[in-house]
């Protein structure tokens, strides 16, 4: 039996603000229990809801020393899907109503976490074999394992895996500050540690000392090592290239399954959707007062409204994008050009685009099982979920070929009668252009073709169950 500790800043269903916390929450429930006991710890949040604060249970209290000062921790525990969670208890870092603030703030509320974590552990009677870091929140455990826990048995032969959900975010702070914050000797802030351009980095420390490290794509793991993605780690990412991999995120098939969706206005699978899915259609269009058409070609974009998003390609292209014969609807929040941008042609196109400026877990079920298609022309994108969402509810993926995307969409070949959405390679605007007018083109003029590429896609399997045998073999290789 192998003990697995997951540390992360967020996990659903308790704190969600991206998809590290699917990942953190929906993961460990798909190990193998007879050889794997993979438990999860992350902050006690005030923010969590009560509902799940109030069905904590206090384990222990003891305080740390961070640099100079002496701080109070708390262990609280829950069991949750099966899945033990534990939860780091402080209210002076983890109070407030989010879970991160300003990047000072953080800065030392995870140096504190991080440390918190790991000297909970003899206490908790749970020796974890490997802790499996996520992000930057996390970058100071394997520091801190290497520095000042060694020495103790209990530590001894632990090893730490550090996951890379994006590599933009990286927890970079004044040098002074931090080493004042974590305690950590001068010798752990040169250039080959923690140091990177004059500030210390978290995530660098996390990847220098990390016995392996892995992204969340197998593209992304190799773009990473070049200068256009690696986000001024790419001569790290190259050094370590002998310990890096990438494992693409699975979603969690109980929650987004059309046949059982209660969300959506009709289900349907894999089988029925050329009878049904269409009415999901008709009454999306009912409720954001489009053209009542269900032959219409609809189109779908779930995102926080933002560059790397590739919406400045939608931007440039919007005209022709909401022909006569397209419908567009848009769901997310984020940069306020975007917002406005949506919001103008909501207004220009009244009849057949519909921009809904906020983001709701209910509308975005809606828009997977109405649609026809779905636009993901990302900059890059680690991993992404939207398009796996997507081929679940059989609405048809038109992405950039970049991380993630390039992964788990097949571009569809008319010659071979094969694929399961559709892709363009160059970050261009006409170029994404083209590739929703060939999909227009297929969806209006060969529509067998079209619900081949549907049953394709909704047969793939990207449910967390693939993803966890990968980890699994993972686990074992340390």
């Amino acid at each position: 039996m192998k003990n697995v500790l997951l540390i992360a800043s967020e996990a659903v269903p308790f704190i969600k603000t991206g998809g590290l916390a699917d990942v953190a929450g929906s993961l460990p429930k798909y190990f193998d229990k007879t050889k794997f006991d993979v438990r999860v710890m992350i902050p006690k949040y005030t923010c969590i809801p009560w509902e799940y604060r109030e069905k904590m249970v206090y384990k222990t209290h003891f305080y740390i020393d961070l640099a100079w000062r002496t701080q109070y921790v708390g262990v609280f525990e829950l069991e949750w899907n099966g899945v033990i969670f534990y939860f780091i208890d402080n209210e002076f870092y983890f109070g407030g109503n989010k879970p991160y603030s300003w990047i000072h703030e953080d800065i030392e509320k995870f140096a504190f976490f991080s440390k918190a974590a790991l000297s909970a552990l003899p206490v908790l009677g749970f020796r974890p074999d490997i802790i499996h870091c996520n992000d930057w929140q996390t970058g100071l455990i394997p520091v801190y394992l290497k520095e000042r826990f060694s020495q103790g048995e209990f530590y001894q032969g632990i090893k730490s895996i550090m996951t890379i959900h994006n590599l933009k975010f990286q927890g970079i702070w004044d040098l002074k500050k931090v080493k004042d914050i974590t305690g950590l000797p001068d010798e752990y802030f040169t250039s080959d540690k923690l140091e990177a351009y004059d500030d210390a980095n978290y995530l660098k420390g996390g990847i220098v000392y990390a016995d392996r490290v892995t992204t969340v794509s197998e593209t992304y793991a190799e773009e990473i090592k070049t200068p256009f993605y690696g986000e001024n780690l790419d001569g790290l990412m190259r050094a370590r290239a002998n310990v890096l991999s990438g494992i693409v995120n699975g979603i969690d098939y109980d929650e987004y399954n059309p046949e059982t969706d209660k969300r959506i206005a009709n289900n349907y699978n894999q089988i029925t959707f050329r009878k049904e899915k269409w009415k999901n259609k008709v009454a999306l269009q009912k409720e954001l007062g489009l053209t009542e058409d269900k032959g219409k070609f609809m189109i779908g974009l779930v995102s926080r409204l933002t560059d790397q998003k590739g919406l400045d390609l939608v931007a440039y292209v919007m005209d022709q994008l909401c022909a006569e014969d397209v419908q567009f609807v848009i769901l997310g929040t984020g940069e306020e050009r975007y917002e406005n941008m949506f919001r103008h042609y909501d207004w220009k196109y009244n009849d057949r685009v519909s921009a809904n400026i906020y983001y709701s877990e209910d509308m975005s079920h809606k828009i997977y099982a109405s649609c026809d298609a779905f636009l993901m022309p990302s900059l890059f994108e680690p991993c992404g979920l939207s398009q796996l969402m997507s081929l679940r509810y059989g609405t048809v993926p038109i992405v950039r070929e970049t991380g993630g995307l390039k992964d788990t969409v097949e571009p569809y070949n008319e010659y071979e009668g094969k694929g399961t959405g559709f892709s363009f390679a160059n970050y261009n605007a006409h170029e994404m252009l083209s590739i929703v007018n060939y999909a227009k083109d297929v969806y209006y003029n060969h529509k067998r073709e079209w619900n081949k590429i549907v049953d394709r896609g909704m047969k793939t399997d990207f449910s967390w169950n693939s993803s966890a045998r990968k980890y699994e073999d993972l686990y074992n290789s340390l």
